[in-house]
């Protein structure tokens, strides 16, 4: 039986998209999406095992029978996107899970997962955020293809496959409303950096399969879809799509040239960290915030540690 949680937090966005807040480290940080569309309904990304509660809550709040739920699309199997799934799946009667084909194996038997989460977390860390992978039926699943359409009660959809942060990575395609589900590829914005100027966009380089080239080119391919909007897991509705396209596009090389710039440096962690540090808070103050250095600190800390993390991985499969 499900835990009862306090009241989830919700937002409610055209077309029949609402936001629910997945409680991952912090309030505004990793949001689940749910569409809903002539009587059914899908989730894109679900957070962690400690989030399904809240999106069970958001069903009812919704007033969505848990058997309504046709889809669980998941973006790309890291934890913080995929990790509730296989428990949510117990609790959703008819969904299916859409899955890219190089992360499904880790749904359907996850321990290679749970091993290189702990890598990065350490044991510890790992179950205070994941806690346990339940792992996914196969006859559940079903494996994205690149380009691929399918249909939430005729309401058409397009997976197409966005290398870059990871391997795995596929985008979900609105078709007739122009919105994008971006997982990490389209990078993160949270609501607490907006300005006059709209969203302050970062990219996401999380270990270990990070690769520029990869994401520049899966960009480029979601703004030739000419998006009204994109959906992020870190942190939902943004619009504006061409300027923080073009941002993120400006910071991928920025990145790599500084990590190959300290790539021989007595600590490379932390000379990378603090270079990243210092472009985000000249973009920060560029883009009209307040204290940007106090808004670079308080809310993107943690992604300037696993940003700097997957630099790293990404110097060293370099050097192979």
């Amino acid at each position: 039986m499900t835990p009862p949680v306090s009241r989830p937090r919700l937002t409610r966005h055209p077309d029949g998209i609402t936001a629910v807040d997945t409680e991952y480290i912090r309030p505004g940080l990793a949001a689940s999406h749910i569409i809903q569309h002539g009587g059914a309904a899908a989730f894109v990304d679900v957070g962690t095992n400690y989030s399904v509660p809240y999106l069970l809550a958001a069903l009812e709040e919704l007033q969505i029978e848990r058997r309504a739920v046709e889809y669980v699309f998941i973006t790309h199997v890291h934890l913080d996107h995929a990790g509730g799934a296989g428990l949510l799946l117990r609790s959703l009667p008819a969904a299916k899970v859409i899955a890219h084909p190089r992360g499904a194996p880790h749904l359907i038997d996850p321990a290679k997962l749970i091993g290189a989460s702990k890598a990065v977390y350490g044991d510890d860390r790992y179950r205070e955020l994941y806690g346990d992978l339940i792992p996914i039926d196969a006859g559940r699943v079903i494996l994205s293809e690149d380009g691929a359409r399918l249909a939430l009660q005729g309401r058409p959809f397009q997976l197409l496959h966005t290398p870059g942060h990871a391997l795995h990575h596929y985008c979900l395609v609105d078709l007739e409303h122009r919105n994008l589900f971006t997982g990490d590829t389209f990078g993160l914005s949270y609501r607490e950096l907006d300005t006059a100027q709209g969203a302050f966009g970062v990219p996401t380089t999380t270990p270990t399969q990070f690769d520029p080239v990869q994401l520049i080119d899966s960009i480029d391919r979601l703004m030739a879809t000419e998006p009204r909007a994109a959906y992020l897991m870190h942190y939902s509705r943004i619009t504006g799509l061409p300027a923080i396209a073009a941002s993120l596009k400006a910071q991928i090389p920025e990145f790599t040239a500084m990590a190959l710039r300290h790539a021989d440096a007595a600590d490379p962690y932390a000379a990378i960290y603090a270079d990243m540090r210092a472009l985000w808070i000249r973009l920060a103050q560029r883009h009209g915030l307040a204290e940007p250095q106090a808004g670079v600190d308080e809310y993107l800390s943690k992604d300037l540690d696993l940003n700097t993390q997957g630099l790293i991985a990404w110097l060293q499969r370099q050097r192979r």
